[in-house]
């Protein structure tokens, strides 16, 4: 036999001693949503692992899709999205680096739109607002918009977005909310994105130390063409440093987190405090009125 410690492997965290078979109803129970970016899966689950107040199941594009409907919502208390869909890479006929774009099934988009109707909250993560660039609608869901290569976004001509990965900077609560409760300005690693970001339709709540300036980040368009960390011949208008927001959409609360792009983050503890209380906000009856009662609100003025 090999030379192995069993425990090595039977041993994997909270999600193997607690019951798989049945939801504990005590806990909120998350959709937790992924596939179409790469990321440390190991220790990206651990996080949620980790997370006492939550049972989670995990599933993955194109699987994820048939699940966005309101009826299958209703065993859940949230989804959590950390997925790209809509964006196939290297399938460029040309060889200029850009990647095919597509549109999700009508049935996925009609979903969506129908759980939104009824109020089903969403906690969207770090990469998620770049997905479906071919579906509009998504970043306004989202309340930002990350483009890979350069195109429109809400119907006008904008410039490719911008990354830096494992940037240490330095993240500040903007608001009073469940959210930020217990949050003092903090110290983070992580990648940071300069991308469009609706800040006409979104309630701030992180903002980042960070310089939002083209000097300070490199070309997504050029990196698809692997000229990867370079900012050669490109330039962006300085970009919004919020980095955190609430919103609605529909009827439905909606929660963003640009942050959570790597290990270092996922060992964060701020970070999986501020994840924490996100998805135990976005699953409260306070959130689903505030979305009814902000959207009220907008309607009158």
């Amino acid at each position: 036999m090999a030379d192995v410690d069993p425990a090595d492997y039977h041993e994997s965290g909270r999600s193997s001693p607690t019951g798989a078979t049945f939801w504990d109803e005590d806990k909120k129970k998350v959709l937790l949503v992924t596939r179409g970016h790469p990321f440390a899966r190991d220790q990206f689950y651990q996080i949620f692992e980790a997370n006492p107040d939550i049972e989670y199941s995990a599933v993955e594009h194109p699987a994820a899709q048939l699940m966005f409907t309101p009826e299958f919502a209703k065993n859940f208390d949230c989804y959590v999205m950390y997925d790209m869909p809509g964006i196939e890479f290297n399938r460029d006929p040309d060889g200029d680096g850009r990647p095919r774009f597509v549109e999700p099934p009508q049935s996925y988009k009609d979903g969506v739109m129908a759980m939104l109707e009824a109020g089903f909250p969403l906690v969207i993560m770090h990469h998620t607002c770049a997905a479906w660039p071919a579906w509009p609608e998504w970043s306004e869901i989202v309340g930002g918009h990350f483009l890979y290569v350069p195109m429109k976004s809400r119907g006008v001509d904008k410039q490719d977005s911008g990354y830096n990965i494992d940037v240490p900077h330095k993240v500040t609560p903007v608001m009073n909310h469940p959210i930020t409760e217990g949050i003092e300005p903090f110290d983070i690693v992580d990648e940071v994105y300069m991308s469009e970001v609706f800040e006409d339709s979104v309630v701030p709540l992180f903002r980042s130390s960070w310089e939002f300036t083209d000097k300070n980040f490199f070309s997504s368009a050029l990196a698809l063409k692997g000229k990867f960390y370079s900012n050669e011949g490109w330039s962006h208008p300085p970009s919004s440093n919020l980095v955190g927001w609430i919103k609605t959409y529909k009827n439905s609360p909606i929660v963003y987190l640009q942050f959570g792009d790597g290990p270092a983050t996922y060992k964060n503890e701020t970070f999986r405090k501020i994840l924490r209380q996100a998805i135990n906000w976005a699953c409260s009856d306070e959130a689903k009125t505030w979305a009814r009662e902000y959207n009220a609100k907008k309607a009158a003025e």
